[in-house]
């Protein structure tokens, strides 16, 4: 279910853009299958329910419903990677360092980016990752960007102030 903030966001952003702009990113794909990767913003099992991945059982759900050996998803704003075993034991982790991942091929990956604004894992730094194709290797990164700024911007567009503070606090 949706929050009132949310809900607000998305009227404001949809408010900026002309028709043709919401045409565009209504034709939009939810999901994107390059290769042996999937690329899709929530859980995989039913991408236009916007489910989010956020344990071992969301996790299971998505890795059971794609065929993809490593796939990619966003919507918790929480940077996550979970595998799954050929025994079928899902493992969660949390990365906390840059250092690269090796994604072996024994197992099937989910890759949890995390977000640029609005985090939900208490750092403000705008998350990314970096997957490596040839080497099968993930890098969670972050930077740092003036959150001071853009909260401000949040508020001069007359948007809830929960969601100017969320930037500078990460969560």
């Amino acid at each position: 279910s949706m929050t009132e903030n949310a809900r607000l966001a998305i009227e404001w952003t949809r408010n900026q853009l002309d028709p043709e702009a919401r045409a565009f990113l209504g034709s939009l794909p939810l999901e994107v299958e390059d290769g042996d990767r999937l690329y899709v913003h929530a859980d995989a099992s039913a991408p236009a329910s916007w489910n989010y991945v956020l344990d071992a059982d969301g996790a299971r759900r998505h890795l059971t419903a794609c065929k993809a050996r490593v796939s990619f998803c966003g919507h918790t704003h929480r940077p996550a990677l979970h595998c799954l075993s050929a025994a079928g034991k899902v493992t969660c982790f949390t990365p906390n360092a840059p250092d690269p991942i090796v994604l072996t091929p024994q197992r099937r990956w989910l890759a949890v980016m995390g977000a640029v604004g609005q985090p939900r894992d208490g750092n403000p730094a705008a998350a990314y990752g970096l997957y490596d194709t040839e080497k099968s290797e993930i890098r969670f990164l972050r930077v740092a960007y003036d959150t001071e700024a853009a909260a401000a911007k949040i508020r001069a567009a007359g948007l809830p102030e929960a969601l100017a503070h969320r930037l500078t606090r990460g969560k």
